[in-house]
């Protein structure tokens, strides 16, 4: 009879140790970020710090944003992120407050050299980092869909993918007929004038609009000069206003600018940097803007 007892005393714990398992596995999530680095958490994360603004939109449009502890300073979309603290900048989050807030994932946009240091400093400190650095709609979509796991919110991710994909579909549909595509050049600074290359976001979002960008370069962002820019003359002239670009005025008073095409015929477009930059949810809003820009015929 002890021997019973004994026996299925261990059957019990067996099985009480085998179902602990399971729900250790079932808890856990897993996603390989854009550095290709594995990102592994026992449960999904409940105290995230995003250093870029456009994870933290996602966040909070797959609603994670209560799991949100900290904002960078420039972050002010959508308004309830101004309720959070902030950590100082994304190339320089101050190291005691991000420490102090004992966040378990800390997302950041992987790319800023002059950043690493500081997160380099946070990583030594045994705080899981995830870096992401989406240049086109489908990474983007993946983005979303990694942050969902993350944060236990696979689904809700899913539907917000699912609805920027519709609306992206019925955009397409809408141009199918538009074969002509404005040439375009996308001005991120002045006057020491940047451009947005093909690995860019921007690149994305004119192509989704029904135009070419202008430049080649297959890099993020491209220095370039204005005589290179009147061998381009692009058709379409877009500026945008932000951090980046603070004061840029128009290109018809700038010396030389004349000579573009877009800036000669007027097809000069002032857009909001953190709307059109930063790839979020907001950047099927971009492409719609451009679109009824670029094919205003298509638009209604």
């Amino acid at each position: 009879m002890k021997s019973l007892n004994n026996n299925i005393m261990v059957l019990v714990l067996t099985w009480m140790i085998t179902i602990s398992s399971a729900i250790t596995v079932a808890a856990e999530v897993r996603v390989t970020d854009d550095l290709g680095r594995v990102i592994t958490l026992g449960e999904p994360a409940k105290r995230i710090i995003s250093l870029y603004g456009a994870y933290s939109e996602i966040l909070f449009a797959i609603g994670a944003g209560d799991s949100l502890v900290a904002r960078t300073r420039a972050d002010k979309f959508p308004p309830a992120i101004l309720d959070k603290p902030s950590v100082g900048t994304h190339l320089r989050p101050n190291l005691e407050l991000v420490l102090g807030l004992q966040p378990d994932l800390i997302i950041l946009a992987h790319g800023r050299k002059d950043g690493h240091e500081a997160i380099d400093q946070i990583r030594r400190r045994g705080l899981t980092v995830a870096s992401f650095q989406p240049a086109t709609f489908e990474e983007l979509f993946s983005v979303i869909n990694r942050l969902g796991t993350l944060t236990g919110r696979s689904e809700a991710a899913r539907e917000l993918v699912e609805g920027l994909q519709g609306r992206l579909a019925r955009l397409r549909e809408r141009l199918t007929n538009n074969e002509r595509r404005p040439t375009v050049f996308f001005e991120v600074r002045y006057p020491n004038l940047l451009g947005a290359g093909q690995k860019s976001i921007v690149n994305d979002v004119i192509l989704k609009a029904g135009g070419i960008n202008c430049l080649p370069n297959k890099k993020k962002l491209v220095r370039i000069n204005i005589e290179a820019l009147v061998a381009y003359d692009p058709e379409v002239y877009v500026v945008q206003r932000g951090p980046m670009n603070r004061n840029p005025g128009d290109p018809k008073d700038r010396a030389n600018f004349q000579a573009i095409k877009a800036v000669r015929q007027g097809r000069v477009l002032f857009v909001d940097e953190y709307l059109f930059s930063r790839p979020g949810p907001r950047s099927v809003d971009a492409a719609e803007i451009l679109a009824a820009y670029f094919h205003p015929e298509a638009a209604r």
